[in-house]
């Protein structure tokens, strides 16, 4: 696509807009309690006004396959994607109760326990169209009541965009802060179970914000063990597919996803898993749940028909970007699921190996409670994200800024989920942290500084 004019009335966009708003170190995210959570002062000039691709042969990332040449996205998601996943988002247009489709959705809903890693037949797979943050909703919708107490384990911004839904939905919401870059330890969630009976707890197995990976196999441990009755609840949006969850070895009660990060689907999929217990919560509920379209009880029986492979209808899902997923739950399933995350965790040493050769420290400065799916990576005293990136931007490489808003300036994430890493014919990675080196050079940074 050629670069395009703004017109004459129009200010030329700053060289933020070389790419996305993924450039700023810090921009404005459509929720409504963005303000209570972002820093007031948001230059949006630096925003993109025309969204463009075009970057010259000398400059831009080595061609992949059969996509048009464009930069490198190793954001936090979405990530690259798979040729074959892209193809199958142009599958002819097919009714959502046709045979053909009621297939594929049901082999993905079974898929997607191998994913999960639960055979137990009393939990409940769900794919509905929406974002990640549609887990939330059906989360506080279905499972919470008004006035029931959920304990929120907060690692960065987006335990606390889960904090600010189970409000919205009437929970009396206790949350236990850590300081950023770290999560609660198991001692004080101890002290906090004994001390009330909660509901739900909810951790966020990675924030996104701070790359902060949350243990879950002690964590649930402990919770069956001081408080059996409360519901575990795992955000697992920048995790699954990346980071081991054991679902029915671990005792989780839900884990909410996306199609976009490391299960490698462009955006548009809401994807959970409930167990047996969650699922009876549902049904025992005092009051209706406080939402239609979310309304597990209006989803449940669709679910539970498509994965029979029998027709069912309540709102129209997405055929395209379930081919899609179907494909890529194909991919990842070929081989065991322990490979790939151990070979996130081996991808991700390296990167971080690199990153601390480099002389840069790491949000999540213990190395227990760093991700394997991405980096958030402090900058340099002397060197600005606002700087950064549009150089990164020219090498072909896209990584995201800051959102943490007591630190949205002070850092930039690597993401390094899915494709990027795992196939060795891509040079996604050696690319990005070449390009790293090379424009933290252009910013005046020696290591050592």
């Amino acid at each position: 696509m050629p670069r395009q004019t703004p017109p004459p009335s129009e200010k030329p966009p700053a060289r933020l807009s070389l790419i996305s708003r993924h450039l700023a170190p810090v921009y404005p995210i459509n929720t409504p309690y963005t303000v209570e959570r972002l820093p007031d002062t948001i230059d949006t000039s630096l925003l993109p006004k025309t969204p463009f691709r075009n970057l010259s042969s000398s400059s831009a990332a080595p061609k992949m396959s059969a996509q048009p040449p464009h930069p490198t996205l190793l954001i936090p998601g979405p990530i690259e994607f798979d040729d074959a996943v892209l193809q199958s988002m142009s599958h002819f247009s097919e009714s959502h109760v046709g045979p053909g489709f009621v297939a594929t959705f049901g082999e993905t809903l079974s898929m997607l326990r191998s994913l999960f890693q639960t055979t137990d037949p009393s939990a409940q797979p769900f794919v509905l169209s929406g974002s990640g943050t549609l887990g939330w909703d059906l989360v506080a919708a279905n499972l919470i009541e008004p006035a029931d107490d959920v304990l929120v384990l907060g690692t960065g911004y987006f335990s606390d965009g889960f904090a600010d839904c189970l409000r919205v939905y009437g929970a009396n919401v206790t949350e236990l802060k850590a300081p950023v870059g770290t999560k609660p330890q198991l001692p004080e969630i101890e002290k906090a179970l004994a001390e009330k009976r909660y509901k739900a707890i909810t951790v966020t197995h990675v924030d996104t914000s701070t790359g902060v990976l949350s243990e879950l196999k002690d964590l649930s441990a402990l919770v069956h063990r001081v408080a059996p009755d409360t519901l575990i609840i795992v955000d697992g949006v920048c995790s699954v597919a990346c980071e081991e969850i054991a679902f029915d070895a671990w005792g989780l009660d839900a884990v909410v996803t996306a199609s976009q990060k490391a299960i490698g689907c462009p955006a548009g999929l809401s994807i959970s898993m409930f167990s047996g217990r969650a699922m009876q919560a549902v049904e025992n509920r005092k009051t209706p749940p406080a939402a239609y379209f979310a309304s597990m009880k209006n989803w449940t029986p669709i679910m539970k028909n498509y994965e029979a492979k029998k027709p069912s209808y309540f709102a129209t899902p997405s055929p395209q970007l379930i081919h899609a997923l179907h494909t890529a739950l194909t991919q990842i399933l070929v081989n065991p699921i322990a490979d790939r995350f151990a070979a996130h965790k081996a991808g991700s040493d390296k990167i971080k190996a690199a990153v601390t050769a480099f002389g840069l420290k790491q949000v999540a400065a213990n190395p227990a409670e760093q991700a394997h799916g991405m980096t958030a990576i402090y900058l340099p005293e002397n060197v600005k994200g606002a700087d950064l990136l549009p150089i990164l931007a020219k090498k072909g490489v896209v990584f995201a800024g800051g959102i943490h808003k007591e630190i949205a300036a002070k850092y930039i994430r690597f993401g390094h989920m899915g494709v990027s890493l795992l196939d060795p014919k891509r040079p996604d990675i050696t690319h990005a942290i070449k390009a790293l080196a090379e424009g933290l050079a252009a910013c005046g940074y020696t290591q050592g500084q």
